[in-house]
């Protein structure tokens, strides 16, 4: 057999073969390019669905041949699907015998998996899945928001069992983060913060665990059911950090509002349809903004929100954030008194002082202690929480391998039942009130701005 001596390693050169890290796409007679899939699904726990419109109380966890039955089917279609990774939220963790099943039912299929209990002991949760055919686990944490709503994620360190790239003196396996979560459900306006919390949280200890380990760059991978459509804070919030839609880059769609309802993944409790589980990707190439900066964009746009919801125009928004002060400034005093009466402060899940300070040392761009209306108009008004720019990174290093890094492309991405992707929801779709995504991905070498070698 005959290695390239530069080039993605396919199915062809892996002795043992994965029948779930199978080939992609053929790029050449001598190159396959070498596939893993992730599959994130929202179960449906048994102690949230409820069996009666009429009587509320009647619950599927009440009846084990119900729960029972449509925990196998989702085994059999998560089986099915062969993913390289599966993520999991609403599991029952509480009850043993269904964690048993899944436990059980995994591991003999070839994954490891891991669960994590929410913090408020609710009885649901999170299980992590990989099979030990494509991916070794080199770390797992658990991160509890305990304090933003009771919910949690896992994170995994992990590395492909095969290299996908092999040069002269070294063979490069693929090493991948990947978190898993559940955000909290936006049941009233004062949540906003809550679910940009976790995830500024999430990202907060991805960026410490990369750097106190001073890791090379890899693609990082956020699976779960984010509670929020593309037209939510918390999706503007992680784009503006560089993460991309694994679905919307498949299928090609824009953030715009014409593309964002052509796919649903959800029937809530109100009835409603819509899309909130995704499989973001943020591969190594990409710059990112500062994360403070990112979050302080985010919370300037729910201020502008609220102050647009009050009817006011942009002027007399900002006599509204300058009331009480004296001249033709905004003040910090009244800027502190402006954000409690948005109810944006003065609660437990509202901004905190610390915060707010952030907030007003970024607004006053002049540090003078005071925001006029230029600044209101550039940081409040105005401000630019879009996507960051495409980095040249190891541009002018010579090409050699130490510029590069390995990162993912988008293959394939699928949501079940299908008439999901029409933006439709069957009513005799039973298995959870939610739709299974699954991607695939091929590893692709990327620049970085750190050698990785």
């Amino acid at each position: 057999m005959v290695i390239p001596q530069d080039g993605l390693w396919g199915p062809s050169h892996n002795r043992r073969g994965c029948g779930v890290c199978g080939p992609a796409v053929k790029t050449s007679a001598a190159n396959a390019e070498y596939s893993v899939s992730c599959t994130t699904f929202n179960i449906l726990a048994p102690i949230y669905k409820r069996l009666d419109k009429e009587d509320q109380s009647r619950r599927e966890s009440q009846y084990k041949a119900y729960w029972l039955s449509r925990n196998r089917r989702i085994l059999d279609r998560l089986l099915g699907e062969k993913s390289s990774i599966i993520c999991l939220q609403e599991v029952w963790v509480g009850n043993e015998e269904l964690v048993g099943l899944y436990e059980k039912t995994l591991d003999d299929a070839g994954y490891v998996s891991f669960k994590l209990a929410r913090t408020n002991n609710r009885g649901d949760g999170l299980m992590t899945a990989l099979h030990r055919d494509c991916f070794r686990v080199l770390n797992y944490r658990e991160l509890l928001f305990n304090d933003f709503g009771d919910r949690v994620a896992q994170l995994l360190h992990v590395e492909s069992v095969f290299p996908f790239w092999q040069s002269r003196h070294r063979n490069i396996q693929q090493e991948v983060l990947i978190v898993n979560t559940h955000l909290l459900f936006p049941h009233d306006y004062r949540l906003c913060f809550v679910r940009l919390h976790q995830v500024y949280k999430i990202l907060q200890y991805v960026e410490s665990y990369q750097k106190e380990r001073e890791l090379n760059p890899m693609p990082i991978i956020l699976c779960g059911d984010w509670n929020g459509s593309k037209r939510g804070r918390v999706y503007k919030f992680l784009r503006s950090q560089g993460f991309v839609s694994s679905y919307d880059t498949a299928h090609q769609y824009t953030d715009s509002d014409a593309d964002a309802h052509k796919w649903v993944s959800h029937r809530n409790h109100r009835g409603n349809i819509c899309g909130v589980d995704f499989i973001w990707l943020l591969n190594p190439n990409k710059s990112r903004k500062p994360l403070k900066t990112s979050w302080n964009e985010a919370v300037f746009g729910i201020i502008k929100y609220f102050l647009r919801e009050a009817s006011l125009s942009e002027e007399n928004s900002f006599g509204f954030l300058k009331a009480g002060s004296d001249g033709d400034c905004i003040t910090y005093p009244s800027f502190c008194q402006a954000l409690c009466r948005l109810h944006l402060s003065g609660h437990p899940c509202g901004l905190s002082s610390e915060e707010i300070q952030d907030l007003w040392t970024q607004a006053d761009v002049d540090g003078n202690g005071l925001i006029d209306y230029a600044e209101f108009q550039q940081r409040i008004w105005n401000q630019d929480c879009s996507e960051p720019t495409e980095e040249a990174a190891g541009e002018g290093s010579g090409g050699g391998a130490e510029s590069l890094s390995i990162g993912f492309d988008v293959k394939n991405a699928a949501l079940f039942p299908p008439e999901a992707e029409k933006g439709m929801w069957p009513e005799n779709y039973s298995l959870s009130d939610h739709a299974p995504l699954t991607v695939v991905f091929s590893p692709v070498r990327v620049p970085c701005s750190q050698p990785i070698c």
